[in-house]
């Protein structure tokens, strides 16, 4: 695997900006030729540098206007319970991020969500009924401050 340069982390930059920057427009901004910037980001998708695309929605236009984080703590901690859980949770539509973490708790969820009436019946009818659940611990969010998938990659020199 052929390690990325300060080119790469260019391209990368602006993907993150703008997933549709056509190939053209990249060479552009780069100053470079359409050919060798298809090929580098052929290249980083191969080696999965770039491992999608996606869209950003606003969520509270469509809805979903409660976000909360769960901190869950397992009664047992044999792999076999770690791998259910973790596939269990894969499975819940509103977890939009699932983290297996140190210290006090186990896992930390993401949960977006229309209001606290859902969140409440998610937690009763969903997350309470997997097996191994020790303890939940909610914080929900008042504002949101950031909220980004950049990663901010700079090249030498930069």
């Amino acid at each position: 695997m052929r390690t990325i340069d300060a080119t790469d982390k260019r391209i990368l930059n602006l993907l993150q900006e703008n997933a549709k920057y056509t190939i053209k427009e990249i060479a552009s901004q780069l100053g470079m030729s359409t050919t060798p910037v298809y090929e580098r980001i052929k290249r980083l998708e191969d080696q999965a540098y770039i491992t999608s695309y996606t869209a950003i929605i606003d969520k509270k236009k469509l809805g979903y206007k409660l976000v909360a984080f769960c901190n869950v703590q397992l009664k047992e901690h044999a792999q076999e319970y770690l791998i259910r859980f973790e596939s269990e949770a894969w499975k819940l539509e509103e977890v939009v991020e699932c983290y297996h973490i140190a210290g006090m708790y186990d896992y930390l969820l993401k949960i977006v969500i229309s209001d606290m009436e859902a969140y409440q019946n998610f937690i009763v009818n969903k997350l309470a009924k997997l097996q191994n659940i020790g303890n939940v611990q909610s914080a929900f969010v008042m504002s949101e401050i950031k909220n980004s998938t950049v990663l901010v990659l700079e090249a030498p020199n930069d």
